[in-house]
Parts: structure tokens; sequence; C-alpha cells
């Protein structure tokens, strides 16, 4: 499901705003259409597919299938799924390539083991760390997601999701259950320095740990690294799934100190190397 350069307003779900005629006419928008585009081109560029050969791809929150036109455009096939019948109902009649099914990626990937070549999905993510019904855990749902979507994927390949976060806590859950369900990578931001181009891309790899794509519109390298999350299997500071920093991390240094100074003792004042490990001297 698309969005426009900046963060969509709807706090719900897809399925509780996307009506017959809503999903009509969001598929019928120019502008929509343009930015489902190339949101679907660069998400499709860093799955880094082969080019001597057609991929089976999955495409998690397809909505009316904008995205899998791109794909089909690339002679590749795809399955998509989405959680919204009137979207689906769109794709249906748009005639789309590629196959469709109505499921909620909050409760798993539907498909057998090592099934995909790659996984792409535009604006859809970020739902799940919403809890929109009082049995809905963040947490559980994004690591249900994540911990599938790995068993569907076949070794070596690359999920890429563009997602809109509303916050630096919401992609560290995000992040922090990929990691969690066995995938490496990290987060690729496009165009960091924009309020309106600026485009998140988390860039996962199943079975290896490769070198995370370049990011566009980064004015350096040292910007670059700076706009690239990395994780790997290893414990980061990305808070776990309980919400917690992990020990010793700069997240958990700095709520350690504010703990302390609520406390009336005397800290002292937060720099730039707070929390940054030092290096062995010989």
């Amino acid at each position: 499901m698309a969005g426009s350069g900046r963060r969509p307003e709807h706090r719900g779900p897809p399925e509780l705003f996307y009506d017959e005629a809503e999903a009509r006419k969001y598929s019928q928008n120019s502008r929509m259409i343009e930015i489902q585009s190339q949101m679907s081109e660069r998400a499709v560029e860093l799955l880094g597919l082969p080019e001597d050969r057609p991929c089976f791809l999955l495409d998690v929150g397809c909505g009316s299938g904008l995205s899998g036109d791109y794909i089909s455009e690339e002679g590749h096939h795809w399955v998509g799924m989405d959680i919204s019948s009137a979207m689906l109902d769109v794709a249906v009649e748009r005639e789309v390539e590629g196959g469709l099914i109505l499921a909620d990626m909050g409760q798993g990937i539907p498909f057998r083991p090592g099934m995909f070549d790659g996984c792409v999905s535009i604006s859809a993510v970020q739902w799940l760390c919403n809890a929109d019904k009082k049995t809905h855990s963040p947490p559980k749902r994004l690591y249900r997601f994540f911990s599938t979507l790995y068993s569907a994927l076949a070794r070596g390949s690359r999920a890429v999701l563009q997602l809109y976060p509303e916050n630096s806590e919401q992609l560290e859950l995000i992040t922090a259950q990929a990691m969690k369900a066995g995938f490496t990578g990290g987060m690729v931001v496009d165009y960091p320095n924009s309020a309106k181009a600026k485009k998140f891309f988390l860039c996962l790899f199943v079975g290896m740990a490769g070198a995370l794509p370049k990011a566009l519109g980064a004015a350096c390298a040292d910007v670059e690294e700076s706009q690239q999350a990395k994780f790997t299997n290893e414990r980061t500071r990305f808070r776990n799934a309980k919400g917690k920093s992990v020990k010793k991390s700069r997240d958990w240094v700095l709520e350690k100190k504010e703990r302390r100074r609520r406390q009336g003792k005397e800290v002292r004042a937060d720099t730039r190397y707070t929390g940054r490990k030092r290096r062995p001297r010989f």
C-alpha cells in the first residue's frame, strides 16, 4: 500500500479506511501511481535479483497491484497478499498478472518454506506497530510476520520493505523483531536530508550477512554510513521484545542516568561520547 512523499495520516490498519470507493479512487490517482512505481522500482533494485532469469517474488501489502505491475514489467512472477478485500477487488478488476491472497501479515506468511526468491513491501509493515484490537501485541505480530517470512524465502534471498515509521521507537521495534527472526541486514535511508523525498527501506538478508546497498542522495560516504542502521544476529542497541534497552548499550546508559537524575543524584552531562565503547589499550 503506497504512501505519499509524507507519512500517511491514517492511524488504523488499511481495512479500516479502504472501502470499495476509496480503494478505486486510490488506485486511479496518477500521483499515487507515480510514487508507488518509483518506490517499487527502488525496492526491486535493492533486491539485487539475477539478470539472467525471472524470479518469483512476494508482495506484502500488495493493495491493488500497482507494485506488481512493475514486477511484471521486469519479467518476474509474483504473488501478492493484502488484508483489504476492497483493494484486492480492484486488483482483480485491473487484471493484474500476479496471484492474490486475502491475509493478515500479522498472522504470518501462509506459504511453504523456501518458496520465494525475494519479497517487497511498500508502506505496509508499519501498521503492525499498532494494537488495533485488544488481542493484538505489536512485538508478537511483528515476530510472527518476520519469522514466517524468513521461512518462506529461499536461502540467499532478500526482502526489501519500504515503510513510514512514526518515530525511532517503531524503527527499533521492527528491526529488533526482524533480527530475532534470523534476518541480517539493516535500514537504507534514501535522501536523508529531504523532508519530502526521504524514504526508509529495511533491507533483510536470508542466511547470509551481505553488504547493505548504497543509499541515494547521501552527501558523502560518512553521511551515508550514518544513515544505514546495520544489524546482525548479535545483540545490538535495539530494544528487545519487551521494550527494554540492551544492557550496556547507549540507550541503556542514558536511561540509567535519567533515572539517577530523577532520584536527585549528581550525574555527568550527556555528550556524544556517552555510552560509547572505548577502544582497548595496548
